[in-house]
């Protein structure tokens, strides 16, 4: 039973990183547009994808630090 949530820990923090990384994909490959306000959406929306991956990652590694 340990074994297996040691796979689906390492699947959720998997799942995180490719989550940032697909978000952040999207953000940064959208149509330009030159108003400020479209760049600052922009920013807030891949600090977002950061924050939330970067979450998902320490949460998984904690679990799996703390079984050993």
């Amino acid at each position: 039973m340990k074994q297996m949530q040691e796979i689906s820990t390492k699947v959720f923090i998997t799942a995180s990183l490719l989550f940032g990384a697909t978000g952040i994909f999207m953000i940064v490959t959208a149509p330009e547009q030159e108003d400020p306000a479209e760049w600052l959406f922009k920013t807030m929306a891949v600090l977002v994808f950061i924050i939330l991956s970067s979450f998902g990652v320490s949460v998984g590694l904690k679990y799996l630090s703390s079984d050993k």
